[in-house]
């Protein structure tokens, strides 16, 4: 048995997925300056010994004038084999380099299902999970120091 980590894609998947657009067809009838509104979420859960889950959730809303043009809902998630890193380690990778890796899966869906749904591309801009991540901790660092 090695004391080396491990680190192992196992499988990349599409847990959840919905796009709406509720004032179709008149939203095409008309110019638009849209609004885009992102809000993105991580979670990781140890589903057996060694294998996490990571999901990066994605909601994009796009509107004009208030009114909502799609929304884009999405779940991209990966199955990963950790092992060997401590806590803090582990922690960092279920963090910030799992949802490196799947982020592009679910930025490439929100592409296609918007452009399915008949609107212009929209190529979500590339998201620092690292600085994400750091941020997270310097927040939590603060909030336990303010508990103390």
């Amino acid at each position: 048995m090695s004391d080396q980590p491990q680190f192992a894609l196992q499988r990349i998947y599409l847990k959840d997925l919905s796009f709406e657009s509720p004032n179709a067809p008149q939203v095409f009838a008309k110019g638009w300056q849209p609004k885009v509104n992102l809000d993105l979420n991580t979670h990781s859960t140890l589903v057996e010994d060694k294998h996490y889950e990571v999901v990066v959730g994605l909601t994009v809303t796009v509107s004009d004038q208030e009114q909502t043009v799609f929304l884009v809902e999405i779940k991209q998630a990966g199955l990963f084999l950790i092992d060997g890193l401590d806590q803090a380690s582990l922690q960092h990778t279920l963090g910030a380099f799992c949802p490196n890796i799947l982020f592009p899966y679910a930025r490439e869906a929100v592409d296609n299902l918007v452009t399915k749904g008949g609107f212009p591309p929209l190529m979500l801009a590339p998201v620092n999970f690292e600085a994400l991540y750091a941020e997270q901790q310097q927040r939590q660092a603060a909030q336990a120091t303010e508990n103390a």
